[in-house]
């Protein structure tokens, strides 16, 4: 039996994560969570799943858990340091780091460096410190399987293969809901219009960072980490039908592809029983029914996040942190309506225009650059002038 950790429980990834584990009772025990603001369905999960640990944002809602909970024995923390305790519960084979953004850096970190198997969703802390973190897997003999559903792919599609063959990698991107609006349409969208993806339901900055592609972007950061593969031989084509997940084209012509219903089940799973499969009670992919599968290229000036990815990717030290940081706020700032859509990719540029990279990198830096971006683009927000 596999015993998981899971951080980010409350969220969409951890939320499937804990559906298939209770259909696979035999296959797995959750023996700790760790999740955000959301104590009412944190209290479900206790009750349902019994943890040895839960964690909560703040002590105000960890106390209000250990009231409405007093005859489980479950331990209840929070804050940054229960997130740190979720991590590295002894008890735990395996860590889902499926938290968003930035703040999954240190708990996915302090798990590699605990030796654990690290399922991860969090793509921001290899965005932020990919070199840091694969070195800590390596020297501690832990292990890093994607959930993400492209990185899945090309980690199936991988399998059996020789690395030193690939000529390229093709990250899949749906488009998002603004694929083919008009241009002069774009500056008046709503983060309800943004929010409305045509194919996946995902938490609220994910599926706006796939609405600007930015998710693409961080994600092709992810693959230069996960696969080792340098950015010229990552290429991203728009697919809207959500049915090819990625490829690879081999050395020879070859190109494989990974194909399923666009689901996030799918690839959870596959992390969890790596190198077994899971029967989930899927329905078959019918391609008669799909209808033609189509891919075209990126447009850069409707899609200008994806440019700024690779820039900070090519750049490389602090500036991919820069990258994140500038879109958490940007990202946040849209959503609270105080900057427009388009304005989003402008705040991450200048911002990382602001920068000076620090090529020669520590953690320390990276934290630091993440504080800085951050308050420098809030800055820029406040000035009104984007």
């Amino acid at each position: 039996m596999k015993t998981l950790a899971i951080l980010g429980s409350t969220g969409s990834i951890g939320v499937q994560t804990l559906e298939i584990a209770a259909r696979y009772p035999d296959r797995f025990r959750i023996v700790a969570l760790a999740g955000g603001k959301n104590i009412q369905r944190m209290e479900e999960q206790i009750r349902r799943f019994q943890p040895d640990l839960a964690s909560v944002g703040d002590e105000d809602h960890a106390r209000h858990l250990r009231q409405n909970l007093p005859s489980f024995p479950t331990r209840i923390l929070s804050g940054a340091d229960g997130l740190i305790e979720v991590a590295t519960c002894p008890e735990a084979r395996m860590v889902v780091s499926a938290l968003v953004g930035s703040v999954g850096l240190l708990p996915t970190l302090a798990a590699a460096k605990e030796g654990k198997q690290i399922a991860i969703a969090n793509k921001e802390a290899l965005v932020m410190a990919g070199e840091i973190l694969v070195k800590e897997i390596r020297d501690r003999g832990a292990s890093l399987l994607p959930i993400d559903s492209e990185h899945s792919a090309i980690f199936q599609v991988l399998a059996g293969h020789r690395k030193e063959e690939i000529r390229r990698i093709i990250l899949t991107a749906s488009g998002g809901p603004f694929l083919n609006t008009p241009p002069e349409d774009l500056e008046q969208v709503t983060p309800r219009q943004a929010l409305n993806h045509p194919q996946w339901r995902m938490g609220k900055k994910v599926t706006v960072d796939s609405a600007s592609l930015m998710n693409k972007g961080l994600e092709v950061i992810e693959a230069r980490w996960l696969f080792e593969i340098p950015a010229e031989q990552i290429e991203v084509l728009i697919h809207p039908q959500s049915i090819v997940h990625s490829m690879i084209e081999y050395i020879d012509g070859s190109v494989i592809a990974q194909m399923a219903l666009p689901d996030m089940r799918g690839p959870i799973a596959y992390a969890l029983s790596y190198p077994e499969r899971l029967d989930l009670g899927h329905p078959s992919l019918n391609l008669l029914k799909t209808g033609p599968l189509t891919f075209n290229p990126v447009d850069p000036e409707r899609f200008p996040a994806l440019g700024l990815a690779y820039r900070a990717l090519k750049t490389g030290g602090t500036m991919p942190t820069v990258l994140n940081a500038a879109n958490e706020a940007a990202v946040e700032a849209f959503l609270e309506k105080r900057v427009g859509f388009l304005q989003i990719p402008r705040l991450i540029q200048e911002t990382m225009e602001r920068h000076q990279t620090r090529q020669s990198i520590s953690l320390e830096d990276i934290l630091y650059a993440h504080s800085w971006a951050q308050q420098e683009a809030r800055k820029i927000i406040n000035r009104g002038k984007l």
